[in-house]
């Protein structure tokens, strides 16, 4: 496996070498799975900003709850969802 390395604050790698000590992980695993909560943060942020934005238009936003409202129908269409 490749590496790389990075630098952190020494609270950083305290609070990190804590983590791990706490967990029995290995702080490779503990950084990979901060990077992975903070990327799916950020994309959640991302999401709801420009969902914020689109409801801050009341022509986009009604364009969206009428198009919603046209999938909603599909939902109940008969069909056997098994």
């Amino acid at each position: 496996m490749a590496g790389a390395t990075v630098r952190i604050s020494p609270a950083a790698r305290h609070a990190l070498r804590e983590i791990a000590s706490r967990t029995g992980e290995p702080m490779q695993t503990i950084v990979g799975q901060a990077i992975e909560a903070y990327r799916r943060q950020r994309l959640l942020d991302e999401a709801n900003a420009v969902y914020a934005a689109l409801r801050d238009d009341p022509e986009a936003w009604t364009a969206e709850l009428e198009e919603r409202g046209a999938w909603d129908a599909t939902l109940a269409d008969g069909a056997d969802p098994d």
